[in-house]
């Protein structure tokens, strides 16, 4: 598939959460005009606690980098677990533009205002020791939250978040994800922009605030989500299911040869994506 932009955040690179390998498999079926990284591609934050970088996330960083060789344009927006990048804002790395923040005009004339998000975090700008202790119990979910799907796959049932079910059961942090979707959207009207789009908060979204267009475009850790535009201007939420998470089903006797026919696409292990378009 080629789009005229695509949009991800939140990979997390340097942590065992990030899905590195479904991340890869994603960038080389998908290409696009431009390509924009709105923030926490790298986990500065962990990596600074203990080394962490396999091959798979070498891996992406060269994908990026070819991408950008090969003519797409590249924008990098750091976020607040790589805001060490913050220091080369307006300077160009392997063809990669490095902002503050940026802007996107939609092919149906939109203009979009992309910015990572975390200064709308007051935690993240006011309290940044309780930002790195919920860093710390969100890493401890992520892990547990592995064993528990090393599990679930066992047993042929489908990926399920754990600490995404626990954000939605904790009425302090579904508030939080209301008033940071708000604030974002009320400074994108404020700022003259038709639409916005941001990440940080892990939560995949189009929709319409106020009359701004909202979008968050997830994350590589649970939702291995990315926002993607159309020739035409459309947006639409990608959710990429890695090949690795495929479960064959059980085995069948064989059918007599007069009696064969082509094997149902659901018993193909091929990378679905889960739409959702405005």
């Amino acid at each position: 598939m080629h789009y005229r932009a695509v949009f991800i955040s939140d990979l997390h690179l340097g942590t065992p959460g990030c899905q590195a390998e479904a991340l890869i498999e994603f960038l080389k079926s998908h290409t696009s005009d431009h390509l924009y990284l709105i923030g926490d591609i790298i986990d500065g934050w962990q990596l600074k606690r203990k080394w962490y970088w396999p091959q798979a996330h070498n891996d992406v960083v060269q994908k990026l980098l070819r991408k950008a060789r090969k003519g797409c344009h590249v924008v990098f927006i750091p976020g607040n677990h790589d805001e060490f990048a913050r220091g080369f804002i307006d300077h160009h790395f392997g063809g990669v533009e490095v902002c503050h923040e940026s802007s996107h005009t939609l092919a149906d004339g939109r203009k979009l205002w992309l910015i990572h998000g975390d200064y709308f975090d007051a935690v993240v700008k006011y309290a940044k020791w309780l930002a790195y202790l919920g860093d710390n119990l969100y890493e401890l979910a992520l892990r547990l939250n592995r064993h528990l799907n090393n599990v679930r796959r066992r047993l042929n049932l489908p990926y399920w978040s754990l600490s995404a079910y626990l954000k939605n059961k904790v009425k302090k942090a579904v508030n939080f994800v209301a008033d940071f979707e708000n604030a974002v959207a009320h400074e994108a009207r404020k700022r003259g922009y038709d639409g916005v789009v941001c990440g940080h908060i892990h939560r995949a979204e189009i929709r319409m605030i106020d009359g701004i267009l909202y979008c968050n475009d997830g994350d590589w850790v649970e939702s291995r989500s990315a926002l993607v535009e159309h020739m035409d201007g459309t947006l639409e939420m990608i959710y990429w299911d890695q090949v690795l998470d495929f479960v064959p089903p059980p085995a069948q006797p064989a059918k007599p040869k007069s009696q064969a026919t082509n094997p149902p696409l659901e018993a193909l292990p091929v990378p679905s994506a889960a739409r959702t378009a405005l």
